[in-house]
């Protein structure tokens, strides 16, 4: 069980604001083959401020595994930031998508 009484196999939704260097340099990409590696769903996105926008979806601990690499710093480019929240899995992805 996790820390919030949920078994943490039971999917998920993570949603990350990455922020830095991260348009333009491969980073959706390298994100969308992560998530895929880990069997996550969803989706990366550049947004129009300049950070990237990451929803996954999928059991917590494989999530929590694709929020470490986005904030490890072998990452395409340079991040300089990422905020989340988490949220119950809605399942509306199939695959992973870079927009």
């Amino acid at each position: 069980m996790g820390e919030t009484g949920q078994d943490t196999a039971d999917p998920v939704r993570m949603t990350a604001w990455v922020r830095g260097r991260v348009q333009g340099v491969g980073f959706r990409w390298w994100t969308r083959a992560r998530a895929l590696e880990l069997g996550l769903a969803g989706a990366a996105t550049n947004l129009s401020d300049g950070r990237v926008e990451v929803v996954a979806e999928g059991p917590r601990e494989r999530c929590e595994e694709l929020l470490s690499q986005l904030k490890g710093g072998a990452t395409p480019g340079r991040v300089d930031g990422v905020v989340e929240t988490w949220a119950q899995c809605r399942g509306s992805y199939t695959g992973f998508a870079e927009r």
